[in-house]
């Protein structure tokens, strides 16, 4: 502690000081809260929801709704909020992040902020890292807020749209990270907004928010999909083009005099136009297209895929050069860099370019699964009106909190104090012996019956300390972090008299390790010993007010169970607490100091006692790859036996810098996927926005006539071109094309204009534009024609996002060699990215005119432009050290080559 923090106190000090008096507050009106009966009781959320209905804020109602909370709890589930549990739940009300050690009953906490921000009928989510929990702590913790009258909900893998809706509108909803977080990607897909599940996000409390906000950070959400085409349709759009006639434009087309004086109907079935790499199907060419697929009218809304393959064929035949665009190697497409030459491995064609030439080349055509929709957990969490957090150690990681969520954390004190002894690392020579050395402290804790937690940093380290404790004969049990329900029962009775746990150290999060056993689960397994099924016994356990004689009768056996269990408990707790109580053993440093932290925590719960040590070796991972060769010459000059452990200042600094490091170098990796992300963001807000409007069914017409506006002049800016005189001429000839493809104009209706200079174009062409598209209206009806928008701009804009989130993680992926050239990715990628999403905004529009203007089925229907194969979360959020596949030979140690020196003076040397 600094000087100035021992005159001031500390950043959590002194936050605590400034809530005292509310805590004062909560904790004086218990007395009359306990006067009233549960009818009286229950009232008190009417109450309070037209409180807050007449005009009262959350705050001016925390004390009685805190007070409320805390009476409910104690005639539940027989457990009352601690002072330090009311400060929690304030912090968490405040939209801030409570640091409160293990045992100090996160869970309860979490009722109290949840009922009051809950009563402003928005919602509530708390998120916890996995459905276990989230199931666990909504039937636990549900009894209160159903007791109150509030609705409770649960969010896990494999529910219907249905399930989800209704948990979704609960006034609490319990729920892992990822599940929220996919939820949110697919009601943003959804095509009727009946579809969607999620109400706007306001109030969030996230459980372990360390390992979900900070761990689980670093890759995104994404949800892939396949799109309804089949390879099939790139193969027949190729047979078609290979029966049509095409034309080269040339230049001298262009002036307006020529064009009148030369027009006649085009003769073939597309213009290749090489300049600006287009070809365009001709009056007669769609013609043909219409009698070869067997469709009435190709523009039409539902043929919309089949124009794009065709369009991208006539493309691939027209424009794209064999050894020019691309070369063809051992039968794939490889693109060329137009600027450089150079072949560029692992890129593809956006928008099925790619596949229509893999058809022209008669290659095998390979549908790609795509991108539908992508999201960090930063940019999810940091939607919620108000978020909140929990968590054993949070202080180490603050800086990220406040710099990425600007969320503060506050240290809350213990209930009672911790009287855990942190013993100094163990620092051993070589695995071997750090594993032999620790066998033998297992070995002799067991012996006396005190319990033991060993945690390791991978699965596979825990395997290879059970062989050594099978060889002793040490019974014990190993965890992984795999099955999270089974798991949390044995993490649960890993501090019984005698037990001795491996586990992984995420294993078993967000489960307290009760000296002596838990008396709940035991009675549970007895219950399953017993034949009863799995779903009676959760009933048995679980509050809510019934008349079935089934369910009574396994109440009453299941409370008999846990009476019993729990005197047995409290007598072999005291044997374990004599046996000085939970012994943690880390097999060694993880990255994160963090993660040791909470480790640690996992013993001296409540004023228990308890001890910690870590055991390290040169060997570690951390050691080997972040303090390597200077930690072993430290190790030698000590030159201490092999069996011996090491303690020594210097080993122990640099242990804490390498994990610095790591810290750092993770934060960094973190910050800049988020850097991308937030570039992401931006355009899925804009895309969002807009899908939501249709959704909603807002009236869009004034938009789509902006956007026609647009259309019009982004096309005749575009063919107002400098010729060689560095004069604008305008390319007629590209003109008519457009107005005959885009809005369906007869192919003279150029003649008609009286002055051909750019302005006097535009206005002739928005107002043909406009009579045919009130012909259109009239045609449809005006209510039916409003619908036909809605469904033309939103299958547009599906498909061209899902082709743009591709674009720019291809741009993303080759975008760091930038630096090379002294610019910063970063900037790159938003510049770049700025300017492929207004291309997909010029795109959208003009797909999204050209469809409305040759619509002839009234009966169109909204439609998905992709079906979802798979949601992936990429990373599972925990650190994954390097694994050497050939051990490294350090400087200091004997050369493999059995000259019996070292390797830095033998074969090292010529490394």
């Amino acid at each position: 502690m600094g000087l100035m923090e021992k005159i001031f106190g500390t950043y959590s000090d002194r936050e605590l000081k400034k809530i005292e008096p509310l805590v004062k507050k909560v904790m004086s009106l218990d007395e009359d809260i306990q006067k009233l009966s549960d009818s009286e009781l229950k009232e008190k959320t009417v109450e309070f929801k037209n409180r807050i209905a007449n005009g009262e804020t959350t705050d001016d109602i925390l004390p009685e709704a805190f007070a409320v909370v805390r009476e409910a709890a104690w005639r539940v589930l027989g457990m009352k909020h601690f002072r330090v549990q009311v400060i929690g739940g304030i912090i968490l009300h405040q939209g801030r992040i409570a640091e409160m050690k293990t045992g100090e009953g996160k869970t309860l906490v979490a009722t109290l902020p949840a009922y009051l921000n809950a009563l402003e009928g928005k919602g509530c989510h708390i998120v916890t890292v996995n459905d276990y929990l989230a199931s666990r702590d909504r039937d636990w913790m549900g009894k209160v807020y159903e007791f109150l009258g509030l609705s409770v909900g649960c969010i896990i893998h494999d529910m219907s749209q249905e399930e989800r809706k209704e948990a979704y509108n609960s006034d609490i909803t319990y729920g892992t990270n990822n599940e929220f977080g996919f939820d949110y990607l697919r009601d943003n897909m959804v095509i009727y907004k009946e579809e969607m599940v999620q109400r706007d996000l306001h109030y969030c409390i996230v459980d372990e928010v360390d390992s979900i906000l900070i761990d689980e950070a670093r890759t995104p959400l994404i949800i892939s999909g396949q799109g309804d085409e089949s390879v099939d349709l790139y193969v027949r759009a190729r047979d078609f083009v290979n029966t049509l006639t095409s034309r080269v434009k040339t230049e001298d087309e262009s002036s307006f005099e020529r064009f009148n004086r030369e027009f006649k109907e085009e003769t073939v079935d597309y213009v290749i136009n090489e300049k600006d790499k287009t070809s365009t199907l001709t009056d007669k060419g769609i013609a043909k297209a219409e009698k070869y697929f067997g469709v009435e009218n190709l523009a039409d809304a539902n043929n919309m895929e089949l124009s794009h393959h065709i369009n991208q064929a006539l493309k691939a035949e027209g424009n794209m050069k064999r050894d020019v665009d691309y070369v063809v190697n051992e039968d794939e497409i490889v693109i060329v860099d137009e600027f450089t030459g150079r072949l560029m491995y692992g890129r593809r064609y956006s928008e099925g370019l790619h596949q229509a030439i893999e058809a022209k080349e008669g290659l095998n055509v390979r549908a790609e699964s795509k991108t539908l929709a992508t999201i960090t957990f930063q940019n999810y969490f940091r939607m919620y009106d108000k978020l909140a957090g929990m968590t054993g150690t949070a202080m180490t990681e603050e800086g990220e909190f406040r710099d990425i969520y600007n969320i503060d954390v506050v240290e809350i004190p213990t209930n009672k104090p911790v009287i855990r002894n942190d013993e100094n690392d163990h620092i051993y020579k070589d695995e071997d012996a750090k594993f032999k050395a620790v066998t033998k402290e297992i070995a002799e804790a067991n012996e006396k019956g005190q319990p033991v937690l060993v945690g390791t940093i991978t699965i596979d380290k825990s395997e290879e300390l059970s062989k050594y404790l099978k060889r002793e004969g040490i019974k014990h049990n190993v965890l992984n972090a795999k099955k999270h329900k089974q798991e949390s029962e044995i993490v649960a009775q890993a501090g019984r008299f005698g037990a001795v746990t491996i586990a992984t150290n995420m294993a078993g999060r967000g489960t307290d390790i009760v000296l002596g056993g838990n008396p709940e689960f035991l009675a549970k397994r007895e219950l399953q010993k017993q034949g009863m099924e799995d779903e009676m016994i959760e009933y048995a356990d679980s509050y809510f007010k019934t008349e079935d004689d089934e369910i009574l009768a396994a109440r009453e056996k299941y409370q008999a169970l846990v009476q019993k269990f729990k005197k047995e408990t409290d007598e072999e707790a005291q044997k374990v607490k004599d046996a000085g109580g939970l012994r943690i053993i880390g097999t060694e440093r993880h990255e994160s100091r963090r993660i040791d932290n909470q480790l640690r925590g996992r013993s001296g719960r409540q004023g228990d006692p308890g001890s910690s040590r870590f055991y390290i070796s040169a060997d570690d991972d951390l050691i080997r790859l972040f303090a390597g060769d200077r930690f072993k010459d430290t190790m030698e000059r000590i030159d201490a036996p092999e069996d011996e452990p090491i303690e020594h200042r210097i080993l122990t600094r640099l242990i804490e810098s390498a994990q610095r490091k790591v810290e750092g170098n993770n934060f960094s990796i973190r910050k800049n996927v988020l850097k991308y992300d937030d570039v992401m963001n931006k355009q899925r807000e804009v895309i969002y926005s807009e899908r939501r409007k249709v959704l909603e069914g807002e009236d869009i017409h004034s938009d789509i006539v902006e956007m026609r506006n647009s259309v019009i002049e982004s096309a005749i800016d575009f063919y107002n071109k400098l010729d060689d005189n560095n004069q604008k001429h305008l390319d007629f000839e590209s003109i008519k094309i457009f107005g005959v493809s885009t809005f369906g104009f007869d192919e003279d209706f150029l003649r008609k204009l009286e002055e051909p200079n750019a302005e006097k174009v535009k206005e002739y062409i928005k107002e043909l534009a406009n009579d045919k598209y009130a012909e259109k209206e009239e045609e449809f009806g005006e209510e039916k024609f409003r619908e036909i928008e809605r469904v033309a701009l939103l299958q547009n804009v599906d498909q061209k996002w899902m082709d743009h989130i591709d674009a720019m993680d291809q741009l993303r992926k080759g975008i760091g060699l930038r630096a090379v050239g002294q610019t910063d990715p970063v900037r790159a990628y938003a510049e770049e990215g700025f300017d492929m999403f207004e291309a997909m905004n010029a795109s959208i529009q003009e797909d999204t005119i050209k469809m409305l203007y040759h619509v002839v089925n009234p009966e169109v229907q909204r439609k998905r432009v992709a079906k979802e194969v798979e949601t992936v979360n990429p990373d599972d959020g925990k650190q994954k050290p390097y694994v050497r596949k050939n051990k490294k030979i350090g400087r200091n140690d004997p050369c493999p080559c059995g000259s019996g020196k070292k390797y830095k003076n033998c074969h090292g040397k010529f490394k």
